[in-house]
């Protein structure tokens, strides 16, 4: 291992824990010898971490050291987050665990107001292949989910018919064959799944939904897990 890969790698073991930690328990997390892991820390200190601790104490990384800010557009953004959680979920085990650390360490030097989109957890990846035939835009859908705003569609059913809703999206689904949306339908008062494909036309509207996307999720999860309980 090189000498900025473990100090890339010291950082992880920080971020990991949020009160002080040995000397002898990061060395050996790490593989190196206690020696070498002085001297990584005082490497740190030198870059402008603060470091707290010393031997025989324990050492906690303070928050606010940041690396010079690697800047990607909120497109970019969602697209390492999806691609993290494919790798996360399919790949073997050590590649898995590697999208999860990269991701970590990029959201760790990105600019708040994308650290914070990668955060939202709006997006999800289940088998399949996607839909390829929408005539909407997916890049709204995401802006009003990350924005909390309501958005009006033109959705036709399975029989071809047509409706007009106005609709809280806060998930997004990958399926086999379709991209699904779960909002709350304010036209059937309750939440609901859209495909994305059936939508002929969005509009994203100014107003905010009136409940938190996070509190959504969690109402979601709780019915589906009433109706699939073994899931």
């Amino acid at each position: 291992m090189s000498r900025a890969e473990r100090l890339l790698s010291l950082m992880d073991e920080f971020r990991t824990h949020r009160r002080p930690v040995s000397g002898t328990d990061l060395a050996q997390n790490l593989g190196v010898s206690i020696r070498t892991l002085y001297r990584d820390i005082a490497s740190l200190r030198a870059l402008g971490a603060d470091i707290e601790g010393e031997p025989g104490v324990g050492y906690v990384l303070n928050s606010g050291f940041m690396l010079p800010p690697i800047m990607f557009t909120v497109e970019e953004v969602d697209a390492l987050v999806l691609g993290s959680l494919w790798v996360a979920d399919k790949a073997d085990r050590p590649m898995a665990e590697a999208a999860r650390k990269a991701m970590a360490r990029l959201t760790a030097v990105m600019p708040v107001e994308l650290s914070d989109r990668t955060e939202a957890k709006y997006l999800d990846v289940t088998p399949g292949h996607h839909g390829e035939h929408e005539s909407i835009d997916m890049a709204a859908i995401r802006s009003a989910i990350h924005h909390e705003r309501k958005i009006s569609v033109t959705y036709t059913d399975a029989a071809g018919k047509a409706s007009e809703r106005v609709i809280w999206p806060f998930f997004i689904s990958y399926l086999d064959g379709a991209r699904m949306i779960s909002a709350w339908c304010e036209l059937r008062e309750s939440i609901r799944h859209f495909r994305t494909d059936r939508m002929v036309s969005l509009t994203e509207m100014p107003t905010r939904y009136p409940r938190r996307r996070h509190d959504l999720i969690k109402d979601w999860r709780a019915l589906e897990s009433r109706k699939f309980p073994h899931k």
